[in-house]
């Protein structure tokens, strides 16, 4: 069976205001994610299922149905702020999404295989694709999910400083726990977070996830008690989010499974500041000459 890949981009409407300006990056005005979607495709994978807004959708749908038709099956889910909330009152001041986890739920009906989780805007790598694909085919089961370890180094910033998950990963190479480290920055070349008035430093080839996960179907009806119990806590908190990580770090420490590290020697790219762009440019001009990637994806 054909891994599916899951793409979160409910909230790239917010960035870009509207989404006919996506960023063009490819030599033929490719986004990150046609990126994405290419190595997806060339690694094995059978369905692409985009997250959005409902009212994008229609948006959405003109870039990319005409790129894809053909090419790969897809489909559109909708992260809607009252989905998996039954029972619950959601706050009139309550305008920002419930976050990644909650996204990922909002795919349940969508989604009957081992599947792929990855931003809209974060640039991959055709490694990590190629590795995720065979985890999902080969080794990915109820009580077995993975993510892409990224060496730090390869995901830093030089115009400031970036947040990253830093991985802890066990002798037997799956995940012990991930630490959100905010403040990460890039000094005389030595990479840093800062903790209260102290600056830790960390070596460039340091597990680092990007959101790129594997996950089972069996993480749906997980992620759904664990809104409950969630949105039971901070509903009245109009910024709190339900992240990935809180879903992966309880299904490690209830014991009902394992997350493999995937270490990949992709270069992960992204634009976290808009000095960020050019560069991303450059590389991807970069891999084109070198072949890894056509002049035009879709022609």
């Amino acid at each position: 069976m054909q891994p599916t890949l899951l793409i979160l981009a409910a909230g790239m409407a917010s960035r870009y205001g509207s989404l006919k300006q996506i960023q063009q990056f490819g030599p033929s005005g490719e986004t990150i994610i046609d990126y994405s979607i290419y190595d997806a495709i060339r690694a094995g994978f059978g369905k692409i299922v985009f997250i959005i807004r409902e009212n994008f959708a229609e948006e959405f749908k003109e870039i990319f149905e005409p790129k894809l038709k053909g090419k790969v099956e897809t489909a559109y889910v909708f992260q809607n702020m009252d989905a998996f909330t039954d029972g619950f009152e959601i706050p009139a001041d309550r305008t920002k999404p419930w976050g990644t986890a909650h996204a990922v739920l909002c795919a349940k009906g969508a989604i009957n295989e081992p599947f792929a989780v990855i931003n809209a805007d974060d640039f991959y790598g055709r490694d990590a694709f190629e590795k995720m694909a065979a985890f999902l085919k080969n080794e990915c089961a109820d009580d077995k999910y993975s993510v892409v370890g990224y060496e730090l180094g390869k995901t830093v910033s030089d115009y400031g400083f970036v947040s990253r998950g830093v991985c802890q990963v066990s002798d037997n190479g799956n995940l012990a726990g991930i630490t959100e480290r905010t403040k990460i920055t890039v000094e005389d070349g030595k990479i840093a977070y800062e903790e209260g008035d102290k600056k830790v430093e960390l070596g460039p080839k340091t597990p680092v996830s990007m959101n790129f996960w594997g996950f089972a179907p069996s993480v749906f009806p997980i992620s759904e008690k664990l809104f409950s119990q969630f949105l039971e806590q901070n509903i009245s908190n109009p910024k709190s989010e339900f992240f990935i990580p809180i879903v992966v770090d309880q299904f490690i420490a209830a014991g009902l499974g394992s997350v493999k590290v995937i270490p990949t020697s992709s270069q992960w790219f992204g634009v976290t500041y808009k000095e960020d762009a050019p560069g991303v440019q450059e590389s991807l001009s970069a891999l084109v000459s070198k072949g890894e990637y056509p002049d035009n994806l879709w022609k």
